[in-house]
């Protein structure tokens, strides 16, 4: 993948860049202020198995994933790419608070996947407007960037959380007030937010995206994003285990709190550099991490400070790539049908999130911790030599 040289005439971010990050940094503060105490709510409070969890995750991702494909469609046939963001966000900033007043699973299933349903709407077509937005020598920078305030927001969120539970805030009081910052982001999207003019061009009627007409670059990191997404360790696994390993309830906020400080900072170091020593080398240096991460949390022995070292560490590697994936597929996919091609991206990711949650929960609960952490390893080398097959292929022949 070509190398790119930073031009000096390009302002460092345009103004719709910045205003989507910031919308995104208030959005995950709302967001994250639940989700590390989201497992230990359906396991301690409402009894969910550690199956029922990895169902949850597996179909809200699964959910937004069809979404995203259909929304991404819909901004090249001129929706309006503000309209479906604005309207994404709203959906899923009424949703998440009322898991707070859930009496069972399923119902958080339920309020989960309305949640994803927002997800599904915005981000095919968020992704559009920032490649749209941010010229070819800067796309890493400005995906890098974007990356970088949702994960500052996922930093505020876990912290605003940590403080209302030492306070003796309760749980479902926590998810209550992720309603602030949902609304403050609202009216950010609604003032600031270029209107139909930041759009980029649409056709009423474009023509159909055909896989085999596609760069090989966007089908490589289309397929392989899909593998490794079936491979990747949840979240919410993440979080049992280091609450396996030692680490409080009250201090998992703080932990999650950290991991995306940490995100934060590689995220835009690894889409800046992306814009200057290519984007595939960033990835596939990023998802080799990855594998030596992960077999680490299969076997480290139990300790609070070993547990943290390893949870930064292991989120450290997959916020690296993200800015240079997306960067891809906003450097090769036709001018014409970006939204598409990120909609096609994000589905695959999210249609095998949910067969790999589930195969994750699995060999959690009926084979061993260590099983699962060790398979996830295995499936990962699998998605880097399938990236690295598919980009080549075409210079091979």
């Amino acid at each position: 993948m070509a190398q790119h040289q930073a031009s000096p005439k390009q302002p460092f971010l345009p103004r719709t860049v910045i205003v989507l990050g910031l919308v995104s940094l208030l959005n995950d503060t709302a967001s994250e202020m639940i989700t590390p105490i989201l497992p230990l709510f359906l396991t301690a409070t409402l009894g969910a198995s550690p199956v029922a969890v990895g169902l949850i995750e597996g179909v809200a991702e699964a959910t937004a994933s069809l979404l995203k494909l259909i929304s991404g469609r819909l901004a090249d046939r001129g929706w309006g790419h503000k309209r479906l963001v604005l309207s994404g966000y709203g959906i899923s900033n009424i949703a998440r608070p009322l898991i707070g007043l859930a009496l069972s699973w399923p119902w958080v299933l339920l309020l989960r996947f309305f949640d994803r349903v927002g997800k599904g709407i915005r981000t095919s077509p968020r992704d559009a407007l920032i490649a749209g937005a941010a010229d070819q020598h800067i796309r890493g920078r400005a995906f890098g960037f974007h990356r970088a305030m949702d994960h500052t927001g996922a930093v505020v969120g876990p912290l605003l959380a940590f403080v209302l539970l030492q306070q003796g805030v309760a749980l479902k009081n926590v998810f209550l007030l992720s309603v602030v910052p949902g609304t403050l982001l609202i009216l950010l999207l609604w003032w600031a937010l270029p209107g139909r003019e930041s759009d980029p061009p649409a056709l009423p009627t474009p023509p159909p995206l055909h896989w085999r007409g596609l760069d090989r670059h966007v089908r490589a990191m289309v397929l392989s994003a899909g593998a490794l997404a079936f491979a990747t360790a949840p979240d919410a696994f993440l979080i049992l285990w280091a609450s396996r390993q030692g680490v409080a309830t009250v201090w998992v906020p703080l932990l999650w709190a950290a991991t995306h400080a940490v995100r934060a900072v590689i995220a835009g170091a690894g889409g800046t550099l992306s814009d200057r020593v290519g984007r595939l080398p960033i990835v596939t240096t990023g998802w080799l991490g990855r594998i030596v991460l992960l077999v680490l949390l299969a076997w480290a022995p139990a300790g609070v400070g070993l547990a943290w070292l390893l949870f930064l560490t292991y989120s450290a590697t997959t916020a690296f790539t993200e800015g240079a994936e997306r960067a891809i597929i906003g450097d090769f996919a036709p001018a014409d049908q970006k939204a598409t091609a990120f909609g096609l991206y994000h589905m695959l990711i999210g249609l095998l999130a949910l067969p790999g949650a589930l195969l994750f929960s699995a060999l959690w609960e009926w084979v061993s911790v260590s099983s699962a952490f060790m398979v996830a390893a295995l499936l990962t080398g699998g998605a880097v030599t399938a990236l690295l097959w598919l980009s080549t292929r075409g210079q091979r022949s």
